[in-house]
């Protein structure tokens, strides 16, 4: 079976000095590999291609053989990699937390491993006789969470 450590040692060589980062690396116990990659502005298939044969050039199918897959991240995956929440600060969000609640909002900061997002939800506030729509923080940690992703929208 292809070493995980090799692969990754592989793909960080080819990152360094772009723009692009790791999200993950997969492989399966038929030497399936599926790399993937992000960057701020989306990923090109042409960086795809360049990596994918940066990795063969490197790999001997003498050794093993392997099926190798490069791409990026997905846009509506659930986020992996801190660097995927830094890219989606200011944009919608939706996040399933570990008490199976759903939030729906907008990504407002990131520190270290937790995160914030600023949702709308309907709040009584004292001598009021309705609850009124008010913008409230709900702070998690990305461990904590089972996941996160951008909400497409095609307003």
């Amino acid at each position: 079976m292809i070493d995980k450590n090799v692969v990754r040692n592989l793909v960080d060589e080819w990152l360094k000095d772009k723009d692009y980062f790791l999200v993950d690396i997969e492989i399966s116990q038929d030497d399936k590999i599926v790399v993937e990659i992000d960057h701020a502005d989306g990923v090109w298939i042409e960086d795809c291609v360049q990596l994918s044969r940066f990795i063969e050039d490197r790999l001997s199918r003498d050794e093993e053989d392997y099926e190798l897959e490069v791409g990026s991240a997905g846009l509506g995956q659930p986020f992996k990699v801190p660097q995927q929440y830094m890219n989606f600060i200011g944009k919608d969000v939706e996040v399933l937390d570990a008490d199976g609640k759903k939030y729906k909002g907008l990504l407002k900061a990131v520190e270290g491993n937790e995160f914030t997002v600023t949702v709308s939800e309907k709040v009584k506030k004292e001598g009021a006789k309705r609850p009124v729509l008010t913008d409230v923080d709900h702070t998690f940690g990305m461990d904590k969470v089972k996941y996160t992703k951008y909400l497409i929208s095609f307003k």
